[in-house]
């Protein structure tokens, strides 16, 4: 760690000085009895799973738990009182002091309030004491978090209930050990305060659906099915020493101003290169905390933007997942501050080069009568002969068309309005991208065809005596698509990467769970008036091929003609939050969310409201920032620059000299005066948005008057660093950040 000593002294060479003399952290991995590192050694060790109960539970009820989760049945008391037990002795045993229910609750972060084991006998021996009620719910203060008029502020009972299909897990500080218990949360009244909840429902009626389907298919004994994930994660890497010269990042997670470098991504350099040392010490040492944690990270490279990476993890259980990806970000977070980083998952923390996304691997698994897993979506050798892929691969289709909007909206937010649509990632226009051979095949049975065959399996040559051909997949990677089909499950790209991944998969869940609901109604109905099982299903499948057409796009999203195109097609393109959270709040829009027993109607119009607000109070903080650092640290220093020229041509002129200073004071005093005119204008837009008293109106307001007259002085002020004297810019330049190491 750096002492005060080695902080920087305030000024912008300082900081410079310092994050170029870094060195890479010394990082000790735990290595086993004989000395060598494994991972699976370590792997969960920090962990209260299944693989700990089996040793710290007795047999009978670890048995009794795995058919809980299986089946989805309610946890008795019994059982959850020896679960308590366990899980206490292992917390103190490995030095935990407190625990806490740890929840998401609707800011898109997590949340939680400690409480030590130590309590009081009768006689004030002080005694470790964790029972079954304190794990199953606890009961922190509902008032200050937000409820989108769900709850009034003087309303402060909420309770949070322990998700047993989530491990527990310890998590370490240097002062201390806490025993994190995941959880939902919910009002006094019921209502979900969170993101799990739903998430947790919408799961449960995708099986439910999924397996009811498989029944009528003859595919009969199937136990659960249940929605997995696994959220590639983007981010970027800055030297600490610039954070405090940075207002902007400190404050918003975003750099408000800032010329483009001389070089950015052009190059392509970055993308996939080596991984510096110092780069390489942080990931090391952050993947071996989540390897401990039981987080299963997989993959870690250099990403396309200088300063970017990437880590994604092998798949999980969607509310695992979700409860993964947010403990991975703040794992991230510790570490790098240890290592003299800050990470930044914001969608476009630095402008001009591609910005975080959080790309949803998502798929459907279910189990088999002899207990192992199926991919719902791996299509096999022959994609076209396999009814269950076809018909779960359709209801796909279907949910996307249908609940494009909503899709949308789930994954709307400030950050992400600066990255959707950028030439970087999928535009606001949700569309299918299901690749050459599975588009033929639902071409052809939008056309009429009942049999649609499938091409032999093709190789690559790879030219090369010594290098074996390669098998071609049915489908090529479109990187432009925001749901794309890739081999045996689904990307869905367009999601930021600072969000929650819960509520997007949430909203994908209750839409597929609705598509195949109603996909098995026909099917039904079909048989039940005396068409066999397969005519049914070839029936449906064809009048969802040719249903689905207009959500199938294969070619490139960030072209002008697409949007065009898309509109023609009905396709909904909201280009902006306000747009999406409208469109969501519309009860027709919304329906599916209610039908599928996700959320209430409060429920929905509540994560409308919470997202508007945070759109709005997003904005502010961004504004408030840019207009602080014009006034306090642009205009002085280009005012302070703009006099040295000043009296440099006056004392040239006075010399009898010639004054090559001229045309630069002339063009930096043309744009300072440019800047004020622009800085004023931007201040008129804000309080005239502030006079507004209803909420999604504000959002629009700032969306489509603010945010432009922002983005207006943005680019007068970034023209302004370019023309001034480099040693007396204050701010740390984009240069400076993204490549010093």
């Amino acid at each position: 760690m750096s002492t005060d000593s080695e902080r920087p002294n305030g000024d912008r060479p300082s900081a410079r000085a310092l994050a170029g003399a870094r060195q890479p952290r010394t990082f000790e991995p735990p290595a086993d009895a004989d000395g060598r590192v494994r991972i699976s050694t370590i792997y969960g060790c920090r962990t209260f799973g299944l693989r700990k109960m089996r040793e710290k539970l007795p047999l009978a009820d670890y048995e009794k738990l795995q058919r809980i989760l299986e089946d989805g049945a309610t946890l008795d008391q019994e059982l959850a009182a020896a679960i308590a037990h366990a899980a206490k002795e292992w917390a103190i045993e490995n030095g935990a002091t407190h625990f806490t229910h740890w929840f998401q609750p609707l800011t898109g972060l997590t949340a939680e309030k400690h409480d030590a084991f130590l309590t009081l006998a009768a006689d004030g021996t002080p005694i470790e004491r964790f029972d079954l009620s304190q794990l199953i719910q606890s009961e922190p203060d509902a008032s200050s978090f937000p409820s989108g008029g769900m709850r009034a502020t003087f309303e402060a009972r909420g309770y949070t209930a322990w998700d047993i299909s989530s491990p527990m897990f310890l998590m370490e500080s240097p002062t201390g050990t806490t025993l994190c218990i995941p959880s939902a949360y919910l009002s006094y009244t019921g209502h979900a305060l969170d993101e799990k909840t739903g998430l947790l429902r919408s799961m449960a009626t995708l099986g439910r659906e999924v397996r009811a389907l498989y029944a009528t298919l003859g595919r009969e004994g199937y136990g659960r099915v249940t929605a997995t994930v696994g959220p590639e994660q983007e981010y970027f890497l800055i030297d600490r020493a610039f954070g405090p010269l940075r207002p902007d990042l400190l404050m918003a997670g975003r750099s408000v101003l800032g010329a483009p470098p001389p070089k950015g991504q052009q190059l392509d350099d970055h993308y996939f290169g080596s991984i510096s040392p110092r780069v390489a010490a942080f990931m090391n040492e952050f993947e071996y905390e989540l390897y401990e944690l039981g987080v299963p990270v997989k993959t870690r490279h250099n990403e396309v933007a200088p300063g970017q990476y990437e880590m994604a993890p092998i798949f999980e259980e969607a509310q695992v997942a979700a409860d993964h990806n947010q403990l991975a970000m703040e794992v991230m977070r510790q570490v790098a501050r240890r290592h003299e980083f800050d990470v930044f998952f914001h969608e476009k923390p630095f402008a001009g080069i591609n910005g975080n996304g959080k790309h949803i691997n998502w798929s459907l698994a279910a189990r088999r009568p002899d207990g192992s897993w199926e991919n719902v979506f791996e299509p096999g050798d022959t994609p076209s002969k396999n009814i269950r892929f076809l018909l779960m691969t359709a209801a796909t289709q279907r949910a996307i068309l249908r609940h494009a909007g909503a899709l949308r909206a789930s994954i709307s937010g400030a950050g992400n309005d600066h990255r959707l649509g950028a030439n970087e990632a999928p535009p606001a226009i949700i569309s299918v991208f299901l690749g050459r051979t599975l588009k033929g095949i639902f071409d052809r049975l939008a056309s009429g065809a009942h049999q649609v065959g499938d091409a032999e399996g093709e190789l690559i040559s790879l030219g090369v005596a010594h290098l074996p051909d390669v098998k071609r997949d049915n489908t090529d990677r479109n990187r432009t698509s925001p749901f794309a089909f890739t081999g045996n499950k689904w990307e869905f790209r367009a999601c930021g990467g600072s969000q929650a991944i819960s509520f997007p998969v949430t909203v994908l869940n209750a839409a597929v769970a609705e598509a195949v609901r109603d996909m098995h109604a026909s099917i039904r109905e079909m048989t039940d008036a005396g068409s066999s099982v397969d005519d049914a299903v070839v029936s449906v499948l064809q009048q969802m091929s040719v249903e689905t057409g207009p959500v199938r796009f294969e070619g490139n999203n960030y072209s002008d003609d697409w949007v065009a195109e898309a509109e023609s097609r009905g396709l909904p393109h909201l280009r902006k939050t306000p747009d999406a959270l409208a469109h969501l709040l519309a009860p027709q829009n919304h329906r599916f969310l209610i039908d599928t027993g996700v959320f209430s109607e409060d429920e929905v119009a509540a994560r409308v409201h919470v997202r508007a607000e945070r759109y709005v109070m997003d904005v502010g903080i961004e504004y408030n920032s840019l207009l602080r650092m014009l006034d306090t640290v642009v205009v002085p220093a280009v005012s302070r620059y703009h006099g040295e020229l000043a009296r440099s041509i006056a004392a040239a002129v006075s010399a009898g000299l010639d004054a090559p200073q001229l045309r630069r004071a002339e063009a930096v005093g043309t744009a300072l005066g440019a800047l004020l005119d622009q800085r004023d204008a931007m201040v008129a837009v804000f309080e005239a948005i502030a006079d507004v008293d209803d909420g999604m109106e504000t959002a629009r307001r700032v969306a489509y008057e603010l945010v432009p007259a922002m983005e207006a002085a943005r680019v007068v002020a970034d023209s302004l660093e370019v023309l001034s004297d480099d040693a007396g810019w204050p701010l740390p330049t984009y240069s400076e950040m993204l490549f010093v190491r």
